[in-house]
Order: C-alpha cells, then structure tokens, then sequence
C-alpha cells in the first residue's frame, strides 16, 4: 500500500482508491473522500478522478477492503493490558500447567507487591478444580497473588494477599478452601489493584488499546465502577483516550444513582451513563448467575444484588436526570428483576421517557421470550458477547454443565433479539474473551446453537453501528457522508454474503441485490488482516510493511 508523504494533520482531506469501501451509500463503492475528520464522498473509481487535484493525500488502497471501524461495547481496558502484559493463564491446559507459569511468573517479577494473574478456567482442565491455596502459596513463594477466574465473577489468591485484608474473613463471599466471591472478591481485588503503581497501570492501558487499534477497533467501552476498579483508573483512561493517537474511550461507570446530585458526579467523572457493570448477579461459571431454579451441578440459583426495586430506583433517577442506565444481568432471575424494575418506571414516567434513555444491559445471556419481548418493548440495548458462546456453548461445554443441555440452548439467541427488534451492539468483555471483532461476528453467525445464528451482516453492523447507537448516536459507525471517518483497512481474500439461510445468501450475492460483501468468516478460514486504523481522520495503528 502508497500513499503521499503528505503530513498527517487531522483537518487534511483524503481521498482513499482502487478499494472495496463497505458503505450503504453506495454498494459497489471503490473510493472514498475524508475531510476534517469525516466522510465526505464514496463512490466509484472513475468518479474518483475528479477529486484527486484537489486532496491533500492519495491512498492507493491496492484492493484492501475499507470498513468503518469496530466498536467493542464491553471492555475492561487496565485488566486486558495486565492480562497482555503479565501473568495470562487462559492457555493453561492443566491445573499444573497453571502453577508452573505461576512460579515462572514469580520468579520473574521478584520486586513486584503484588503477583497479578488472570484467565484460569478449571471447567477446562483435567483436573476438574481450582489451585487450593496451599498450591498458590508455594507456587508464589509465599508473596501476595491475585488470580481471577476468566469470568473475573470469582478468585483464588494466596494467604500473603488475604494478610492484607484482615476482615475479608467475615465478608460475604468468603469461605475457606474455596474461590472468593461477592464482597470478599471485591475487597480483595481493590487491594491487589491498589497495589499497582500509576505508571504500571498507564502502560497496561496503553497496551491494551494499541492492541485494540491493531485490530481494527476504533472505539472501546469502558466498563468500570467502584467493585471493579477505581476512580484513579477510570479518569486516567479517559485522560490518556483524550490525549489521541489511541482508540476512543466512551466510559460508564457502575455506581447507583438516587437523585440529580449523584447523577451529576458520574458526570464529573467523565462517565456516559451509570451502568456497565452495575451487577445484579455474577457469571455462570463461578455459580454466581441468578436463576429461577437451581444449577445442575449445584444446588442453589446463584447469588443476586439487585432487586427489581433497587432497579426501577436506579432506572428513575437516571431516566429523570436524563443519565443512560444499565446492568450486567445474565441469569434468567436476573433478568427478569431488570425488565420487572424497567416496567415499574415506565409505569410511572411513561414509556416513551424510558425509550428515549436507552438503557442498556450488558451480557443478557438468559433470556426468555417474554424477557425478549420486555427489551424490545422499553429500547433496552442488549450489549452481548458471542465468543462466549464460542468458549462454553454446545452440548459439551461449560453451560451445559452447569445447567443441563436444554437449558444451555437457549443461551444467547441473538436471532431472536434481532427479530423482536432489540438492538445489539456486539463486544467481547476482554480480558475475559479476547479481543477480536472478526472472531466474534463469526461467533454470532455461526453460534453453537443454530437457532440462534445471525447473518454474518447484521453481527458486523451490530460491531460497527450497533456500538454507536448503544451510547445515543445514529450518525457513525457506518462510511456515509457526514459520519465520522472511524475506519479500517484490511487485507482478505474473496467478499461474500453469508446468511444462516442459504436462501437469502443465494439472493444477497446477486448484483441485483446491492448488498455489499464482506470477508469469509466460515470457521476455518484465515480472519481478515487489519492494515490501518483510523479515528476522526487520524490513523492510531498502521502495520509494518512487510
């Protein structure tokens, strides 16, 4: 790929050839115009010609394939950059495979306070068990270590860090030989995290979103709150997103919200709403998901914090301050507390209210129709992962395991948010999934349980404009003149239409249709590779040539 050595100033105009633009405006697009930070032309290679006396810079696509950026709705962005920066045990194949990186780790960290881990997923190992902590504190060499199951829902840690918490003992959450949960997870963790010096917390953050624009997402968000992170943490992402030459940050903070005062410091903080990670219960994998009846491998239905009052109370003050509200809610318990609480409010401050805030739930595995039916009824956005579904689904995996395999099956149907009109916007809560736009639209498409596939064009849309409309904005995430020119470039092979039904396929691939292509994403096949990104015009990532 060439390009002009024109200076890369932020107001230049661009004109982008001899590509594939994805873009409504234009099916069968091949250029494409930047103009201070937005798109101002798509259209074919000859009409292409009339611009090019007049841009600052000419960019010979070479056939790479043009899209707007990704937007990845659920991220925790200092975790993620530990995760790629420090102890990552997600590949761990054994419980032993698990201690000796630990003890590799700790030998190679001798000046850190705290050892940091995350990723580990006994359901995976042969094992069929966490690390007691025995095994941690010989493995650690007796010093303070914090390490997260992969759902982040629980942990196991050694005895030098629950020093360090003397009353974690009496709270909710803890019992002995056993992985930490609820408020004792909670206060172990803001203890493990205080113990991360600013510069080292800056430098996993910058890791992580350079990896994110390395794979063609432009904009991340943000899940933080107060039994996650901290304040220091949230509005020091926000300041280094400001500063540029990184994805953009949009930030939520997950704190309740009783009257206008409180909604305004969520608002100081820099935070678009008072959700994320608001929870009202935990993960299937950790036995924390609320469900109507108990787990199949345990017996009980799992843990809740919220109650559909505590919800509708949130929900209003947000509504009436004009705050976007929203909650991780993954068991079917959970989730009708959310709708139930919702109903309450529309109840009383009219639907229409309720709509136009655009509240959203994070995760939302485990829903019925007539929870379905409640989404679509009050606007809320469903800001679900599919790699989850590629992690635990099928017959054989984690769901199944823990609540038997009909009751697995009817996780995460997106096909039928779609045709009951509930919007998604797709993400990956990395660093509990990786991140990997293209990995999670084929998640979606070809979902475990088929029932649930979508085209492989509406999970793109529901990664690229669907994160957009999650945070109120109907004008971006899609190449048309006057959006923002968030975009990437990439190098893949044949585009195509892929659809669930082979049917619509046969008809999308017409010419006739003007449905616009997009790369293979049949398992198997090689992932598109990005080449550039972009935000507002100005390139945060570019590959090394080869």
């Amino acid at each position: 790929m060439t390009e002009s050595t024109a200076p890369r100033a932020e107001d230049r105009t661009v004109l982008l050839r001899g590509g594939e633009v994805h873009s409504p405006a234009d099916p069968f697009a091949t250029a494409m115009v930047v103009e201070r930070g937005h798109v101002a032309w798509v259209g074919s290679e000859g009409a292409a010609d009339g611009f090019a006396d007049g841009v600052d810079e000419i960019v010979d696509l070479e056939g790479a394939l043009v899209t707007p950026a990704f937007t990845d709705a659920h991220v925790h962005t200092t975790a993620t950059g530990l995760a790629l920066t420090g102890l990552d045990l997600s590949g761990a194949a054994t419980l032993a495979d698990a201690l000796r990186l630990v003890r590799e780790h700790s030998a190679a960290h001798p000046g850190a306070a705290v050892l940091l881990g995350h990723g580990w997923d006994s359901a995976r190992w042969p094992e069929r068990r966490h690390p007691s902590r025995a095994e941690l504190d010989e493995a650690a060499g007796g010093r303070p270590l914090y390490l997260p199951r992969i759902d982040v829902h629980s942990a196991v840690v050694t005895t030098a860090l629950l020093d360090l918490v003397p009353s974690v003992t009496g709270l909710s959450g803890y019992h002995p030989g056993e992985p930490l949960t609820g408020a004792a997870h909670h206060a172990v963790r803001a203890a493990a995290h205080a113990a991360v010096a600013p510069a080292q917390r800056e430098a996993a953050q910058r890791a992580a979103l350079d990896h994110a624009a390395s794979l063609g997402i432009g904009t991340v968000h943000e899940c933080a709150g107060p039994d996650i992170s901290d304040e220091d943490d949230f509005t020091g992402l926000l300041a280094l997103a400001r500063g540029g030459a990184v994805p953009r940050v949009v930030g939520y903070w997950a704190e309740r919200v009783a009257d206008e005062k409180d909604a305004l410091r969520i608002r100081e903080l820099g935070a678009a709403g008072a959700a994320g990670d608001l929870f009202v219960d935990g993960s299937l994998g950790s036995h924390t998901a609320c469900l109507h009846t108990p787990y199949a491998d345990a017996a009980h239905t799992g843990t809740t914090h919220l109650d559909a009052q505590a919800v509708a109370a949130h929900v209003a003050a947000c509504t009436e301050a004009g705050l976007q509200a929203g909650f991780h809610a993954i068991g079917d318990a959970a989730l009708t507390t959310v709708v139930d609480g919702i109903r309450a409010v529309a109840d009383t401050l009219g639907l229409a209210r309720v709509r136009a805030a655009r509240h959203r739930v994070e995760h939302a595995e485990m829903l019925t129709p007539e929870t379905i039916a409640a989404f679509a009824e009050f606007g809320l956005t469903a800001s679900v992962q599919p790699a989850f579904d590629a992690a635990w689904g099928g017959d054989e995996g984690m769901y199944a395991e823990r609540l038997g395999v009909e009751r697995a099956r009817t996780l995460n149907p997106y096909a039928a948010l779609l045709r009951a009109g509930v919007p998604l916007a797709l993400g990956s809560d990395a660093p509990v999934t990786p991140l990997d736009p293209w990995g999670t639209i084929r998640a979606a498409a070809f979902h475990r349980t088929a029932e649930h596939r979508v085209s492989v064009r509406a999970a793109f849309t529901a990664h690229t404009r669907g994160g957009w409309r999650a945070v109120g904005r109907d004008d971006a995430g899609v190449l048309v003149p006057g959006a923002p020119a968030d975009y990437a470039l990439w190098h893949t092979d044949e585009l195509i239409v892929q659809a669930p039904d082979d049917r619509v396929a046969r008809w999308s691939t017409d010419p006739r249709s003007g449905t616009p292509g997009l790369p293979d994403l049949t398992p198997g096949t090689e992932l598109p590779v990005c080449l550039r990104t972009v935000v507002s015009g100005q390139t945060i990532f570019e590959r090394p040539k080869e």
